[in-house]
């Protein structure tokens, strides 16, 4: 039985699949009319975004003051944050202006790769950003000797050896065959869940992996994230003075918004995947995820943190 597909160049037709040797990104095409608006709106979004998070950076790097386990995990997580809406956004901004879906095989796997990369950074981060909480409010005199530099730097390569894992297995089982039933992806990256539901292999190996992976790199590190705000919320309330309460929960409160934001549009994203919902409805939930999430993090900590604004205040003075 063949399946039936629309045609596009850069495939060749085999009994039942198409062996691509591209794909299209189907996100935003159906809004021509929408389009230079989209233009204008993504790329204004994107700049902030990177210059945001580049900003944070240099205002942890150039305060000695900010030289501590919170800011360096933080520095990391807009790094990571630049590197996961620059794989995706600079090429969707390019399609929207040429009018162009078209992506290759190579492009594709390498973007979806530097995705997960940086996207599994972000989730593992926030895990490391948690734990650094629950040892600085559940052991405060122990806090400088448990989160040594050398401490800290190992957490951040731990994680960055988790991405790259995931990104191994992500590619193993897409790299199976190279031959898919379709070549339009429902969204305007190549997202795993997407690739895999398009791919020819066996749909039961495919919901198995992505469980077993799922439970592995989201349902562990929320696991991780909720145990370490259990001990901190209880070694709150223990705290005697209402200020002492408000002055702990304060710490907190920008890493739990960016927690609950990043989570929330994640699911957002796996849900609109699963369900197949049509090109436009997955694409603004991925933008939401992809960009919105990571523009939202240096206003929320340069917001809520005193100190990261005062750095910030000060690096564009010297610069002025």
């Amino acid at each position: 039985m063949l399946f039936s597909f629309q045609r596009f160049p850069g495939y060749i037709e085999t009994q039942n699949v198409t062996c691509v040797s591209e794909f299209h990104l189907m996100g935003f095409s159906e809004m021509t009319e929408l389009q230079p608006l989209l233009f204008g709106l993504f790329l204004s979004m994107y700049l902030v975004t990177v210059l945001g998070n580049l900003l944070i950076v240099l205002a942890v790097s150039s305060d000695s003051h900010l030289h501590s386990p919170m800011y360096f995990f933080l520095c990391n997580l807009s790094l990571a944050d630049v590197g996961f809406t620059s794989t995706t956004v600079p090429k969707m901004i390019v399609d929207i202006h040429t009018h162009s879906t078209a992506i290759s095989y190579v492009g594709c796997l390498t973007q979806m790769s530097l995705s997960v990369i940086c996207g599994c950074m972000d989730a593992l981060l926030l895990t490391v950003m948690a734990y650094d909480r629950f040892v600085a409010i559940c052991h405060p005199l122990h806090y400088q000797a448990i989160m040594n530099p050398g401490r800290c730097g190992f957490l951040v390569l731990v994680s960055f050896g988790a991405s790259l894992l995931y990104s191994l297995l992500q590619n193993l089982m897409v790299l199976r065959d190279s031959c898919f039933k379709k070549v339009e992806i429902s969204n305007f990256f190549c997202e795993p869940t997407q690739l895999l539901i398009l791919t020819s292999s066996d749909s039961f190996t495919n919901d198995v992996f992505t469980y077993l992976v799922g439970i592995i790199y989201g349902f562990l590190p929320i696991t991780g994230i909720l145990l370490s705000y259990y001990k901190v919320v209880s070694s709150i309330l223990r705290i005697p003075s209402a200020g002492g309460k408000y002055k702990a929960f304060s710490t907190c409160g920008s890493h739990i918004s960016i927690v609950c934001l990043f989570y929330g549009t994640g699911l957002g994203v796996y849900l609109s995947s699963a369900f197949s919902l049509s090109p436009g409805q997955g694409a603004w939930a991925s933008v939401v995820y992809t960009l919105v999430t990571p523009m939202l993090n240096p206003f929320i900590y340069s917001l809520r943190n005193r100190d990261l604004k005062r750095a910030i205040q000060k690096l564009l003075s010297n610069t002025a």
